[in-house]
This record gives structure tokens, sequence and C-alpha cells, in this order.
């Protein structure tokens, strides 16, 4: 078992990951120069699945109580629907449940973007910091 962990080292060392150091450092410093704003950008995302899997629990039970039986079995319709993923297993049948589920895929739209735009703004400015301290 050893000397698997000695070969795979070999093969890292051998793929020379070391030039992506930087790469990874810069992202790590982007990640903690917006470390709080993408945890309220995830809470908040947090939040509104949870209001999601509410509403649609109060508006699908009594239609699908399989699927929309209690919160926790609705939370895996907002799951997937906030991450845009749309496996399509489960989806709502009522005009009410259908109504919720159009509002939860826009916000799913900007909840997106959201930590997107985020992290964007935090690579720009490192890579901003990173290229002026090369010029002094």
């Amino acid at each position: 078992m050893a000397l698997r962990f000695v070969r795979f080292f070999r093969i890292l060392r051998l793929a020379k990951l070391g030039r992506f150091s930087r790469a990874w450092s810069d992202l790590a410093a982007a990640i903690k120069s917006r470390r709080d704003e993408l945890f309220i950008a995830f809470s908040l995302a947090a939040f509104v699945m949870l209001i999601a899997s509410t509403l649609l629990y109060w508006a699908e039970a009594d239609a699908q109580p399989d699927k929309f039986g209690s919160i926790p079995r609705a939370a895996w319709w907002a799951i997937v629907t906030l991450t845009t993923v749309g496996y399509g297993d489960v989806y709502p049948v009522t005009a009410l449940g259908k109504f919720f589920s159009g509002l939860v895929l826009i916000a799913a739209i900007g909840l997106i973007a959201l930590p997107t735009g985020i992290f964007a703004g935090a690579m720009s400015e490192v890579i901003q910091r990173k290229a002026k301290a090369d010029e002094e």
C-alpha cells in the first residue's frame, strides 16, 4: 500500500502539477477575499431552497403525496430546480404548484448568477493585483 502512494506522488511529479500552484493560490486568494459575500450568497440559496420546499409541500402534498408528501421530499425537487438540473422525475401538477415552481425557477437563475459574479470579480482583482506587482 505504501508503494502505491509513492507511485502516485511520482506520477504527480511527472505531470509537473507544480506549475499550476500559482493558479491554485490565485483561486484560494479570490475565495478568501470574498468569503463573506459567498457565504451570504450560499446562505440565501439555502433559505430559498427551504422556502421552495415548504411552498411546494403546501401546494402539492395532497396531489402527489409520494413525491411532495413532506418538506424533505419536496427538498429534492427544490435542490434539482435551484441547480437548474431538472431531472424531470418530480414536478408539480397543480396550478398553484406550477405557479410557485415558476417563481422558484426565476429565483434560481439569479441565485446561480450571484456567486458567479462575485467570484469573477474577485478573480479579476487578484489577476490585476498580480499584474501590478509584476510591473513593479
